[in-house]
C-alpha cells in the first residue's frame, strides 16, 4: 500500500517528461501530477454563474372546446374536425436560460425560448426577479435580445470570446436551468466546430459539445476556461429528450453581431445581401473541378446590378475563402458574411477555370425594390390564413429564396387555417390562382375573395412546382 503513491507520482512525472519532449512549446497540456488533477472549475463558475439567468416566458394559446357530440357515432360525422364554441385562451409558460452580456441589463437567449411570449420574467442566480422587454428577435439565427425593464442598477455580465479561436478538444462549461431544477453547470469539451445542416435554424453553423445540455438549458452560455462566452446553447440531438452528449451552441461571434445591432437600436436583424446564389460542392463536382475533396461554395446565379455582379463574381466561380477563413459549404459562407455585417468588405478567394483570384465584395443591406404589402389572406380560398408579401430582394433574403423574382411569397401560416391544411410553408411562392399569374399581392387579393366551386393553384416550393386542384 505504501509503494503505490510514489509509483503513481513517478508514472505521472515520466508521462509529463514525454509530453514535454514531444510538445515543448504547447500552452495546453494534461495534468502532470496529482495536485493538478485536483484542480477545480469552481473559480470559473463563481465568475460566470451570476450573469446566467432563468427566463420565464408566458404566452396565450387558443384552445377549442371539444364538441359534445364527438362521442356520438351518428353526430360525429357532422361535427368531427369542426370548431365548437368560442376558442378560449389558456396561458402557458415555458422555461429557458439566458446570459447577461451588458451591465445595463441586456440579456441574450434563444428565439424559441421567448417565441410568442406576451410576458417575460428573468430570475437571477441570487433570486432577484425582473420583467424584461424584447429588443430584437431573429428566428433565422434563433437568437433574441432582451433588456431588464426600468433597471437602475448594474448587473454582472460576461464578455464574448472569439469563437474562431476555439479548437476541438478545448474544455467548456454549459450553464443553465435544465428541467427547471435550478442553475446547473456541466463540463465537457468542444466536440466539433462549424457544424452545418443539422436543421436547428436557417443559419446553420454550430459548435458541437459533449457537455450535457438538457431542456431548459436553451439560451444559456457555453463558456471557456476563462469564463467568457464562446457560444449560446441552442439544441441537442436526442431520441429521449435528455442529453446524449451531442449538443449544439451558436458561435459567440454570431451572438455578438446580433447583440450589437440590438444595442444600437435595431429592432430587426439585418444581414448582408450580395445578390448571388450558391450550392454545395458534391464529390462529382469536386472531381470535375480538379479538387481533391469537396469544399467551397459554388456560384450558381448572380443577379444583375447586385454587389456580387459589381464585384465581378460570375456563375461557376468557386468561393474558397472569405477574409482568410476557409469555406467548406454555402452555409459556412453565409455565416462568414453575416458576422462581418453590413457596411464591411469581404475579400473572397475564388477559383475560376483553375486560376485563383481575389474578389473584393462590399456588403450592403438588401434593397426593397417594391413595397412588400404584407397581407393576411382572408375569405373562402384555400390560401386563407396565410400572410403573404410582394417579393423584393429583402423579402427574398428573409425567406431564403434562392433567387429574387417577381411575385408573391408566403411569410407565415396561421395554425388551423385553410392554408395550414393545404400545408403551405414559409417561403412558398404563389405562382398562379385559377390559371392567372400572381404578380402582386393586389392581384392575389382580387382572386381569393370570390367564392368558387373549384380552386386551381400553382405553388413553387424551392423550385418544385405543385399544381393543386381543390373542390369546394
Amino acid at each position: 500500500m505504501t509503494t503505490k503513491k510514489p509509483a503513481l507520482a513517478l508514472h505521472a512525472l515520466v508521462l509529463a517528461c514525454l509530453l514535454a519532449a514531444v510538445f515543448p512549446a504547447s500552452a495546453q497540456r494534461i495534468p502532470s501530477d496529482e495536485n493538478e488533477i485536483r484542480l477545480s472549475f469552481a473559480p470559473i463558475v463563481r465568475r460566470a454563474a451570476p450573469a446566467v439567468v432563468n427566463i420565464y416566458a408566458t404566452r396565450a394559446q387558443a384552445e377549442q372546446r371539444p364538441s359534445p357530440f364527438s362521442d356520438d357515432p351518428f353526430f360525429r360525422r357532422f361535427f368531427e374536425g369542426r370548431p365548437f364554441g368560442v376558442p378560449r385562451n389558456r396561458m402557458r409558460s415555458s422555461l429557458g436560460s439566458g446570459v447577461i452580456v451588458d451591465s445595463a441589463g441586456v440579456i441574450v437567449t434563444n428565439h424559441h425560448v421567448i417565441s410568442g411570449a406576451t410576458d417575460i420574467k428573468v430570475s437571477l442566480a441570487d433570486g432577484r426577479e425582473y420583467v424584461a422587454d424584447i429588443l430584437i428577435r431573429d428566428e433565422t439565427t434563433d437568437l433574441a435580445v432582451l433588456r431588464v425593464r426600468d433597471a437602475d442598477e448594474r448587473f454582472d455580465a460576461l464578455d464574448f470570446a472569439d469563437s474562431d479561436d476555439i479548437d476541438v478538444g478545448d474544455l467548456v462549461l454549459a450553464i443553465g436551468n435544465p428541467f427547471g431544477v435550478g442553475q446547473t453547470v456541466t463540463s465537457g469539451i468542444v466536440s466539433a466546430v462549424a457544424r452545418t445542416d443539422i436543421g436547428v435554424s436557417d443559419l446553420s453553423f454550430f459548435i458541437q459539445t459533449d457537455a450535457a445540455i438538457n431542456p431548459g438549458n436553451s439560451g444559456g452560455p457555453l463558456v471557456d476556461i476563462n469564463g467568457d462566452i464562446i457560444g449560446l446553447n441552442s439544441a441537442i440531438f436526442s431520441r429521449s429528450g435528455g442529453s446524449h452528449g451531442i449538443g449544439f451552441a451558436i458561435p459567440s461571434n454570431m451572438v455578438r453581431s446580433v447583440v450589437a445591432q440590438a444595442i444600437a437600436g435595431s429592432t430587426q436583424v439585418e444581414r448582408p445581401w450580395i445578390g448571388a446564389s450558391f450550392q454545395r460542392v458534391t464529390p462529382e463536382i469536386a472531381e470535375s473541378l480538379g479538387l481533391a475533396r469537396p469544399r467551397g461554395a459554388l456560384v450558381t446565379d448572380v443577379e444583375r446590378r447586385s454587389p456580387a455582379a459589381e464585384a465581378g463574381l460570375m456563375q461557376g466561380d468557386l468561393v474558397l475563402r472569405v477574409n482568410g477563413r476557409r469555406i467548406s459549404n454555402p452555409a459556412a459562407m453565409e455565416y462568414r458574411l453575416a458576422i462581418l455585417g453590413i457596411g464591411e468588405t469581404a475579400r473572397l478567394i475564388i477559383m475560376r477555370r483553375n486560376q485563383r483570384l481575389q474578389v473584393v465584395l462590399p456588403l450592403m443591406k438588401a434593397p426593397e425594390t417594391v413595397r412588400p404589402d404584407r397581407t393576411f389572406v382572408e375569405g373562402p380560398s384555400p390560401l386563407s390564413g396565410a400572410t403573404v408579401a410582394n417579393i423584393s430582394p429583402r423579402i427574398a433574403q428573409q425567406v431564403k429564396l434562392q433567387r429574387n423574382r417577381e411575385g408573391v411569397v408566403v411569410l407565415s401560416v396561421e395554425s388551423g387555417s385553410a392554408a395550414a391544411r393545404l400545408r403551405l410553408k414559409r417561403g412558398d411562392v404563389v405562382v398562379s390562382v385559377q390559371g392567372r399569374n400572381i404578380t402582386s399581392v393586389d392581384v392575389l387579393e382580387e382572386l381569393v375573395m370570390r367564392q368558387r366551386r373549384v380552386w386551381r393553384l400553382t405553388i413553387d416550393r424551392r423550385g418544385r412546382i405543385s399544381n393543386i386542384v381543390i373542390s369546394g
